[in-house]
């Protein structure tokens, strides 16, 4: 069957181009540490090859950058480059990438005083420059705080779509039109509503679908096709990622999972009577990328699951982030959260922190705090 698309205008990313009626691209995110030339040029390769339309390499640092520039010399994938929360980098990585990726809500980590306008202006000017599209990706865990201020804290939704389209006017007005919006989150049913309402606003603009922290497999891919069947199906979606909690040498299962995904849409294969319980435990996980600090968290991850096992019935939300990236912000939602340090974990309960603990004895403490919390549901 022909999925029908929204006619959102085409972007081009290096040799794809999305929107417009171009076949949806899979992207995924390299693992490895970015200076790492030689590990990360083997992945960003094993990805193209399992159908990666684009690649993406998380740039925090001047040697980063340069690393990028010899990955590009090394490697014909579409690459894509996350600059984190500096955007001054643009500068030096525009040369050596397809698309430049930055975040609303991390503008305000550098030059405070430096009003955004003139830092996106900045990023514009180096993908303008050099033949780069754009992508503006609000995070659920990372909005603008201006934006998050005006509105009730139990409405998430109204200040994501607000910042991505107050970004889209003023990146608009530049005269610069070749980018592309994410809005993401961790429940599936908030992407479908913040992508809906956001494609009713501007539905030229291609947007790039991801429940963000879906987790490990079966439950990340199951969270993921929650969303993709309601909003592909619907004609919402230009370029996907799955987003899912693996080792290292895995990235490429990300690949297969969202081709498989867009395949079952368009031969009618929509699975949505699999469908995770909503009152149950529920355990988001951030995907493996260059930024984790420690590869411990992967296999705390893992554990964590397996030792939460016993609360399944019970509606509690337990975060293990890998970075300082995604860390302090997106856990707060969370009932308990674990946000991974090079040598500690720190563990908390909603915004309140509860101490930083070592990787061998962060479990125990993990556990006390969950069985207080099951305590006082009973």
């Amino acid at each position: 069957m022909t999925i029908q698309r929204n006619p959102t205008r085409a972007v081009a990313i290096g040799n794809i181009i999305v929107g417009d009626g171009n076949p949806i691209a899979v992207q995924s995110m390299t693992a490895t540490k970015t200076q790492n030339v030689e590990a990360t040029v083997v992945q960003a390769n094993a990805l193209v090859a399992a159908g990666a339309g684009v690649v993406r390499i998380a740039v925090d640092s001047d040697k980063d950058a340069a690393a990028l520039a010899e990955i590009r010399q090394q490697t014909d994938a579409n690459l894509a480059v996350d600059l984190q929360e500096n955007f001054r980098l643009a500068k030096s990585v525009a040369k050596s990438v397809n698309k430049i990726r930055y975040n609303p809500g991390h503008l305000y980590h550098h030059q405070r005083d430096k009003p955004w306008q003139d830092k996106v202006r900045f990023i514009i000017d180096q993908a303008a420059e050099n033949d780069c599209a754009i992508r503006i990706g609000v995070n659920c865990g990372s909005v603008d705080p201006a934006k998050k201020e005006k509105y009730d804290p139990s409405d998430s939704i109204t200040p994501m779509i607000e910042s991505a389209l107050e970004h889209c006017e003023f990146v608009d007005s530049l005269g610069f039109h070749r980018y592309v919006v994410s809005l993401k989150d961790s429940d599936p049913q908030k992407v479908v509503q913040v992508n809906q309402r956001f494609a009713a606003e501007r539905p030229d603009v291609p947007l790039h679908l991801g429940v963000t922290e879906a987790g490990m497999p079966p439950d990340g891919i199951i969270k993921t096709r929650m969303a993709f069947e309601q909003l592909i199906g619907k004609g919402i979606g230009d370029t996907v990622r799955v987003s899912l909690t693996l080792p290292n040498p895995r990235k490429p299962e990300e690949i297969a999972a969202g081709l498989e995904i867009i395949d079952d849409i368009r031969a009618g294969r929509v699975r949505t009577v699999v469908r995770l319980n909503e009152k149950a435990l529920n355990i988001i996980s951030c995907p493996s990328c260059s930024r984790v600090e420690n590869e411990a968290f992967i296999d705390l991850a893992a554990s964590v699951k397996e030792m939460t096992a016993f609360a399944k019935d019970y509606d509690i939300t337990i975060a293990v982030m890998g970075c300082r990236v995604n860390g302090p912000g997106e856990t707060d939602d969370a009932d308990l959260g674990l946000w991974c340090g090079p040598a500690k974990v720190n563990l908390k309960r909603g915004t309140e922190a509860l101490g930083a603990f070592g990787y061998d004895e962060i479990l125990p403490k993990l556990k006390s705090e969950l069985d207080t919390l099951i305590a006082a549901l009973k």
